[in-house]
């Protein structure tokens, strides 16, 4: 008795504690001790709603319709359901699965049969029967827990993917808007130039007609005025795409695409201010959900190889199944109906031709691959994190230099005028500076509109304000 319970316990311990297969462990990586390029002074994009750090209700207002409505996101909201229903799945294996049936059957035996029945026994016969069938396998080598390890890592995986796809779209947005902000400057300083020029065209007409100046003076001033105007539609035109593209990102019907209009808050002319990183660059790993996701898949494929090397030993199976049969349906559910079986089964591969072995060198390939590709990630978001905070930093600069290059050629302009008045300058001359002035004024809009794309891209880079994961690899016995 006492070796009986000795044994049991020895194999329970066995069944709960192995598994086939390697333990997973994080890949090295060398990581800098500081970040490279973070402004001194600026603000931290924490909390799920960092676009609150450009301080524009209209642009929070399309964020959350993108959120709700946008395509990309409900088709990753869809994979994440699918990853979670394979799990179930998977995980549905560690119990015993029940499935009763009932079933009634009319026969006739032939009267001419080499084995003819005993007397009295009925040619035509009916047979009643139910029952409930019970399988299981014991996992002994651990084969179903890595499997429903691989599921869960890929549950997590798919996950991580609709963070990213939210993140994207939430820097897609206001990339956007702000684009459509930029182009409504632009439109509107070319306006406010045409207006000028074609008052002064009037003029020049006048003085034309006066014989202060001649034709070809005249002309030179028809051509300022027309390429003025020539700047118009193709300017409308590409606010028009814009507000098109910026549509099907909040996720609009088709109708709303086609008949309706994007609101935006009028240019309030400053930057947004810079994004500092949060934490050490170690913590990237955590908060960049597409990296969180190449370490999951990399879990998965880890996993996957203990299935396969499971595979290569017996599988146990208990099976059985209670119930009752008889020939009559009033005597089924009773005593003397009762049937049961209890059965052992046992499998083991002995020559499979190499396919099993070849299964395994397919998920040990499929291992390397996704190490490749987590280390592939982790470089990019490095890299990607350095490019943004330079860029923030050097867009803001071209921002501040495109501002100062307005002010003094609003200024020299105000001077033209003045020195033109006097007959110290040319109506050219103040054309040119009129020129140089609407270049600038859009060289402007342009540099905010990258300013501000620079801190989505920041903020995109370092995993946005989404709390990702913690992601303790999975436990794996051996």
């Amino acid at each position: 008795m006492r070796a009986r319970i000795i044994y049991s316990a020895a194999a329970a311990v066995l069944i709960a504690g192995c598994a086939v297969g390697p333990a997973y462990e994080r890949p090295a990586a060398e990581l800098p001790a500081a970040w490279q390029g973070a402004p001194v002074e600026g603000v931290k994009a924490t909390g799920d709603r960092w676009w609150s750090l450009y301080a524009d209700p209209v642009l929070d207002r399309l964020i959350e319709e993108a959120l709700a409505n946008n395509q990309d996101l409900a088709l990753a909201a869809a994979r994440v359901d699918e990853a979670r229903a394979v799990l179930r799945i998977t995980d549905a294996q560690f119990v015993p699965s029940v499935d009763a049936t009932a079933d009634a059957d009319r026969s006739r035996s032939s009267e001419r049969s080499s084995m003819p029945l005993p007397p009295g026994t009925p040619l035509e016969r009916t047979t009643y029967r139910a029952q409930l069938n019970v399988a299981y396998e014991v996992d002994l080598w651990g084969r179903l827990r890595r499997g429903s390890e691989a599921a869960r890592a890929s549950l997590l995986a798919t996950q991580a993917a609709q963070q990213t796809v939210r993140i994207t779209l939430a820097s897609e947005v206001a990339r956007a808007y702000f684009g459509l902000i930029a182009l409504d400057s632009q439109v509107e300083a070319t306006r406010r130039s045409l207006e000028l020029r074609s008052n002064w065209l009037e003029l020049q007409k006048v003085r034309h007609a006066a014989g202060l100046i001649n034709d070809f003076t005249l002309k030179q001033f028809e051509a300022e005025v027309a390429a003025s105007r020539a700047q118009l539609p193709a300017l409308d035109a590409n606010r028009n795409a814009q507000a098109l593209a910026l549509a099907v990102l909040v996720g609009r019907s088709p109708r709303a695409i086609m008949e309706g209009a994007i609101a935006r808050d009028a240019d309030r002319g400053g930057p947004a201010a810079p994004v500092v990183p949060e934490g050490l660059p170690s913590d990237l790993l955590l908060r960049r959900p597409d990296v969180v996701e190449a370490e999951q898949r990399l879990i998965a494929t880890n996993a996957r190889i203990g299935e396969a090397r499971a595979a290569l030993f017996p599988r146990i199976g208990l099976s059985g199944y209670l119930g009752s049969e008889s020939a009559a349906l009033s005597d089924l559910f009773t005593g003397p109906a009762t049937i049961w079986q209890l059965a052992f089964g046992l499998a083991q591969p002995i020559f499979q031709g190499g396919r099993l072995f070849g299964e395994i060198e397919v998920v040990q390939a499929r291992e390397r691959q996704a190490v490749a590709l987590y280390q592939k990630t982790l470089q990019e978001a490095f890299r990607e994190v350095r490019t943004a905070l330079y860029t923030q930093v050097r867009a803001r600069e071209a921002f501040e230099a495109e501002g100062a290059r307005v002010a003094a050629l609003t200024e020299a302009l105000r001077l033209a005028r003045i020195r033109y008045a006097n007959g110290l300058l040319s109506q050219l001359e103040v054309i040119d500076a009129e020129r140089n002035l609407l270049q600038a004024e859009l060289n402007r809009s342009d540099a905010l509109r990258l300013q501000r794309a620079a801190v989505a891209d920041l903020v995109k880079a370092l995993g946005g304000g989404w709390e990702g994961f913690q992601t303790a690899p999975v436990a794996q016995n051996k």
